[in-house]
């Protein structure tokens, strides 16, 4: 049994069967003992009134137990009866100990209930044993157990029905459940082929339903990284092919002696090895960052000099290009926990860009603490700034926000804020990139503080301005 449809089907099925059956046995008895119970109380009734009757008539209760044993229906409740006088000595019994003649105890005549007339008590009765019921079959309670045979025929129809009711409502409710199921698995063996553009309508908004937005979430995402390994690759080939041809052309013409060698020949392979070698190395560590093994040698740092020795790495081209490099940081900032080689990666990476697309105005560089726990540092241009439709992908590796430009000089592959964003990542904290064309762009970066013991016997922080270039 596979099908899952058939499996709560049969469930559905099951519980509503012996629900049914449940409410079938519990109804038949409750109505046969409610029905006993009835006439067990009307004729009591005709009972007491019958013996009150006939001590009125009588003047006593003698002969008795011709009453009550040759009158239907009195022959069956005077069985179990047990019948005395006003004195408490028995006149009617069939059970021992409570035979004719013997005097009833104080407990008997407690538990016993009185007969009266006019208020007079004229004598005690009750029952040994439990209360009697009628007996099934007796011919004078037919129309009664015809009464129960027709109770027990319709409860055993609502079951059927119910039953009936239970098997629709149960292949309904199994195939409406299993049919995203059943997309899901066939829209799974098509990705599985190879066809990775599967979509599954979302039909409720309960666990499977955010199974299937889940599943719609996961093959877009699988879709735009399969997008993204394809574009990497070629953007890696692009990257390595240009550099290789020169130096096989250079090689080739030295070999042939079509070339004659030169240090000029010479620098631009070297350049061109370089390059190599950073491409090697930056794509080496993406992968070190990706599989969590990228090591960092980590210790308490001032993030004002980190900006600061970003700053005056750059001075020389900002002062070139008539740029201003300005660092603005707290005189107390707490330390950060980082590793300062790979944060002068980070910002010198962040710098130049800045520098590369601003033209007029200044570069800033700020640090700031935003709660005990963590320092915010931003690296704001007022340069060209990057179109809204780029932000998405700014920190894609090899992505370029013009795909028709090529490498220029000792310009990088695209990796660059792919880098930067794995190492702060590394570091537990993350960077945001914010920009507006025409006005600038701001990158901001979140980095955890490291734990002082003397923090709390700090100096008022105070703001410092330092101006570069």
């Amino acid at each position: 049994m596979r099908s899952l449809t058939l499996k709560l089907t049969l469930a559905f099925l099951l519980v509503g069967l012996i629900g049914s059956l449940l409410v079938a046995l519990i109804v038949g008895f409750r109505t046969r003992s409610e029905v006993d119970l009835f006439l067990s109380v009307r004729d009591r009734t005709i009972l007491l009134n019958a013996l009150r009757s006939y001590y009125q008539t009588n003047g006593g209760w003698q002969g008795v137990e011709q009453l009550l044993e040759r009158t239907a229906p009195l022959d069956f409740y005077s069985r179990n009866l047990i019948l005395a006088d006003a004195n408490g000595v028995v006149v009617y019994g069939q059970r021992r100990p409570f035979l004719p003649g013997r005097q009833l105890g104080q407990g008997a005549i407690a538990r016993a209930e009185p007969l009266r007339v006019d208020g007079k008590i004229i004598g005690y009765f009750f029952f040994v044993g439990p209360p009697p019921l009628p007996i099934r079959g007796d011919p004078r309670w037919a129309a009664e157990a015809e009464l129960l045979q027709r109770l027990a025929a319709a409860t055993v129809l609502s079951a059927i029905g119910a039953t009936i009711v239970a098997l629709v409502v149960g292949v309904v409710l199994a195939r409406t459940l299993t049919r995203p199921i059943r997309e899901l698995t066939a829209a799974t063996r098509a990705m599985a082929q190879g066809r990775l553009d599967q979509r599954v309508t979302v039909r409720s908004r309960d666990e499977i339903g955010e199974l299937a937005r889940a599943f719609n979430q996961m093959s877009a995402d699988l879709g735009r990284a399969i997008q993204a390994r394809r574009q990497m690759t070629a953007d890696l080939a692009h990257d390595l092919r240009t550099p290789l041809s020169i130096l096989r052309g250079y090689t080739e013409g030295l070999q042939e002696g079509r070339v004659s060698g030169t240090p000029a020949i010479y620098q631009i392979m070297h350049g061109e090895v370089e390059h190599l070698q950073r491409l090697i190395d930056d794509l080496r560590l993406l992968s070190l960052a990706d599989a969590g093994a990228l090591s960092l040698n980590r210790r308490a740092v001032d993030p004002r000099a980190l900006l600061e020795r970003a700053a005056l790495a750059h001075m020389v081209q900002a002062e070139q290009q008539g740029l201003t490099i300005r660092v603005e940081a707290s005189d107390s900032l707490p330390a950060a926990l980082v590793d300062t080689d790979r944060m002068a990666q980070v910002l010198n990476n962040l710098v130049s860009n800045a520098l590369r697309h601003t033209k007029e105005g200044e570069i800033v560089l700020t640090a700031r603490e935003a709660d005990h726990e963590r320092i915010i540092i931003e690296v704001r241009d007022t340069g060209s700034g990057i179109a809204p439709e780029d932000l998405p992908y700014i920190f894609d590796r090899f992505y370029r926000a013009d795909p028709a430009r090529t490498r220029e000089g000792s310009q990088s592959a695209g990796l660059g804020l792919a880098i930067a964003k794995a190492i702060i990542e590394a570091h537990g904290g993350s960077i945001n990139v914010a920009s507006t064309v025409g006005v600038g762009t701001t990158f901001t970066i979140t980095l955890p503080a490291a734990a002082s013991a003397d923090s709390a016997a700090a100096p008022q922080t105070t703001s410092a301005t330092r101006r570069i270039a």
